[in-house]
């Protein structure tokens, strides 16, 4: 089978396009094979094109159109955050974010220690090299 992941009710995607880019929603529905209706603890449910979704790993039991206490109680209970933090998608995710709110100085610290770890590797390499010859 070539696909993993399937565009079902349940299924938790990030939005990879729009206004709410990075946001973790789940399928509540699918509209047509075009459009599927989603929804979020901290969103309003609405449509979004297949497009501007990318499938992730997770799946939470739901019923087709749950009400949005019912949805936030299946996400809690199925852990998606802390799934979702773990999984190495959403931990490249985090890093980029922290990346981006850097600023100069820490990007300063960050090019030094960067520097000086590849200075004593340099010199660990040497040592080994020179040990071994």
């Amino acid at each position: 089978m070539p696909f993993k992941r399937y565009v079902e009710i349940g299924r938790v995607a990030l939005v990879n396009y729009g206004k709410d880019y990075g946001q973790i929603v789940v399928i509540v529905d699918v509209i047509d094979q075009n459009r599927a209706l989603v929804d979020a603890p901290d969103m309003v449910r609405s449509q979004m094109n297949f497009k501007r979704l990318s499938l992730t790993d997770i799946k939470i039991d739901i019923p087709r159109v749950p009400k949005k206490k019912s949805l936030i109680q299946a996400m809690e209970a199925a852990d998606v955050k802390n799934k979702w933090e773990k999984s190495s998608w959403g931990r490249k995710l985090i890093v980029q974010k922290r990346r981006v709110s850097l600023n100069d100085f820490d990007r300063f610290k960050l090019m030094v220690a960067k520097i000086k770890r590849a200075s004593a590797i340099r010199q660990e390499l040497a040592k080994l090299k020179k040990q071994s010859a």
